[in-house]
């Protein structure tokens, strides 16, 4: 087992996730080993749902349908068209006082022009991850808050719009974040669901977030089990103390 293999089951074990975790590296040169990707999607985020079944690479006019992917991205050589689509999003989302323009300049950006995005399963990623995405209900995103603010000593962020933000913003601040996606995210991505967001980290800090994870997931699991007893113990009229609850378990 590689050691992203064993990464990804460590996450996917750990969590009960529904789908696997899935990776994201950057590329000047179309990868050897991975197939471009064929077909067209309405936006970027597409691609990380279907990242989860195969790995692929993709070019900027693979993304263009959706401008402002194309800008948190930096994507390179965008077509000719790409500041008309990205000015008439963003006046029609300033009409619905959506994004105003003192809000437009605050959106991350990948700081390095982007030539080519590899998407695929963490399981089998052949080159370093920049970043990993999971999706994850409150439950599983308790745990993982909790080893976040462990690895990285700090609350993580929680972002809202643009879902594909949270990229540039994980990348260019070596951190993890929580993104509650967006509406164009969760219109297209069956997997953000109501209950579910999606987390990003650096693809650098990987192993001591799975490390956390899997520790803390054991914790959380025995303690759900002791604050269960406790709660059984006191609606039958007890007065536990902790040591009580303790040889309950």
């Amino acid at each position: 087992m590689s050691a992203y293999q064993k990464l990804a089951s460590d996450l996917v074990t750990s969590l009960a996730l529904a789908q696997p975790p899935i990776a994201i590296a950057f590329a000047d040169a179309p990868p050897p080993n991975v197939p471009p990707f064929e077909g067209v999607v309405p936006a970027g985020c597409s691609f990380w749902q279907q990242a989860a079944a195969k790995s692929f690479y993709t070019s900027t006019k693979d993304h263009e349908l959706c401008a402002i992917g194309v800008h948190t991205h930096h994507l390179a050589e965008p077509s000719t068209m790409h500041q008309t689509e990205l000015h008439d999003a963003l006046q029609a989302m300033n009409g619905l006082d959506y994004v105003r323009a003192d809000e437009v300049a605050a959106i991350p950006v990948v700081e390095r022009k982007v030539k080519h995005i590899i998407y695929g399963p963490l399981a089998e990623f052949l080159s370093p991850p920049a970043v990993v995405l999971l999706f994850a209900h409150a439950q599983q995103g308790l745990i993982v808050s909790e080893a976040v603010s462990r690895v990285d000593k700090g609350i993580p962020p929680a972002m809202g719009r643009p879902a594909c933000a949270v990229v540039p913003q994980v990348i260019n601040q070596d951190r993890a974040a929580m993104s509650l996606g967006c509406c164009g995210a969760r219109a297209y991505l069956d997997i953000l669901a109501d209950s579910v967001a999606m987390w990003a980290f650096p693809g650098s800090k990987l192993e001591p977030y799975c490390a956390e994870i899997v520790n803390l997931a054991r914790a959380n699991q025995t303690l759900a089990t002791f604050h269960a007893r406790r709660k059984e113990d006191v609606a039958s009229s007890k007065r536990p103390t902790v040591r009580q609850s303790l040889d309950r378990l």
